[in-house]
């Protein structure tokens, strides 16, 4: 069962509205708040997809929020999409996972797409249509090839397809004739072959990101989203690891939220101890949050054109002092707890299931290596200069 939002749509928002601010942003999902965080205890319990979360994300308008305003949307995006990421993500870390692909397979489209893609793409949202980015493969992986008549027709498959048979538009980058393509495939025309075996995490188990065969799918001329190349164009490709961070800082903030209940109602979250241990953490989590902030806004200044390699190397700083912060968090929360707070179902055994899984995201060594050879590599800094990440 696929899911589809069957509330009234969103109205659209008043002709030349402002972009929202992050403290804006965050305030759309405040009527959704309640459905996400009541729903992720039972969908980690039995594995299935949180649909209910998802309908009242659609219809508290955040699915769309993204979209910029002549397409229905709120135009959200910099430092309002990541603080609405945030807290997406430390109601339900699964949840925040789904959207953040969601969010991230419009922006795709509507950067790369032509404007009819970009209304039709806008329009699904609108309905209550999933978007997806299912990009990792096994073995040759995805690939688009051409028939004797001219046919497309795709061979292979993905893995890790978060919302496998909830999300309906995903966009699936396949191996082509000139390069790797974007193609994405309405599910009801092309839902593909699931392996429902695939998917046994540790965590996060409500994103159900199985395993889907897509040999003999056809695709028509416009799916084909852009051209060549343009899934991996820089800087938005490595920027685009910014959104992901900040889902899983919201993780993190459940995480410490949830052993500070357990000391609140054990009579010790006064104890010497634990305030030194929290404030360590605390200073790792606004470190890493306040270097992802900074580097969204390197990235959102960044002239068209301009060489990335500066912006790469500080998203790659930003990862790892988010994956720092994070295990930091999850070690603070389990000593706090205990035991007792480690046995299903209680919430912080869970949520440090979900976080420890997403952290787990690619080439973490490969993002450590670009901050190292960026700061042994850089030139001496110049006089009046205090920053060594600073632009020139």
């Amino acid at each position: 069962m696929s899911f589809r939002h069957t509330g009234p749509t969103p109205p659209p928002p008043a002709p030349g509205e402002r972009p929202l601010l992050p403290r804006e942003a965050v305030a759309l999902f405040t009527p959704a708040a309640a459905v996400v965080e009541g729903e992720a205890g039972a969908r980690d319990a039995d594995g299935a997809f949180p649909a209910a979360s998802f309908r009242a994300l659609h219809a508290a308008g955040v699915l769309t929020a993204p979209l910029p305003a002549e397409l229905g949307g709120r135009g959200v995006g910099g430092p309002a999409l990541l603080a609405l990421l945030r807290r997406v993500g430390r109601a339900s870390l699964p949840v925040g996972r789904v959207f953040e692909g969601h969010v991230n397979a419009l922006a795709l489209i509507l950067r790369y797409g032509t404007p009819a893609q970009a209304r039709r793409a806008a329009a699904d949202a609108r309905a209550g249509e999933l978007f997806g980015v299912w990009n990792t493969e096994d073995g040759p992986g995805l690939r688009l090839v051409r028939g004797e008549a001219g046919a497309l027709t795709l061979t292979g498959g993905k893995t890790f397809a978060s919302g496998l048979g909830h999300v309906t538009r995903p966009l699936l980058p396949a191996e082509g004739e000139a390069g790797r393509v974007m193609v994405v495939l309405p599910t009801e025309r092309e839902p593909g072959t699931p392996d429902p075996g695939f998917w046994q995490p540790l965590g996060m188990r409500a994103t159900v990101s199985g395993r889907v065969d897509y040999t003999g799918a056809g695709v028509r001329p416009d799916d084909l989203i852009g051209a060549p190349g343009d899934y991996y164009r820089q800087p938005e490709f490595g920027g685009g690891a910014l959104r992901f961070l900040a889902v899983q800082l919201g993780g993190a903030d459940a995480v410490v939220a949830s052993a500070r209940d357990v000391l609140r109602r054990l009579g010790r979250a006064g104890d010497d101890a634990q305030c030194l241990r929290f404030a360590e953490v605390a200073v790792r989590l606004e470190g890493a949050w306040q270097t992802t902030c900074r580097a969204q806004a390197r990235q959102d200044a960044l002239p068209e054109g301009a060489d990335p390699s500066s912006l790469l190397a500080y998203v790659a700083l930003a990862r790892a002092a988010t994956e720092d912060a994070c295990l930091l968090a999850c070690e603070a929360a389990e000593r706090a707890v205990g035991a007792r707070g480690l046995l299903a179902p209680h919430p912080t055994e869970r949520r440090l299931r979900d976080l420890r899984m997403y952290l787990r995201q690619p080439a973490p060594d490969a993002a450590r290596l670009a901050v190292g050879a960026r700061v042994l590599g850089a030139p001496d800094l110049p006089d009046g200069a205090w920053d060594p990440w600073e632009e020139a």
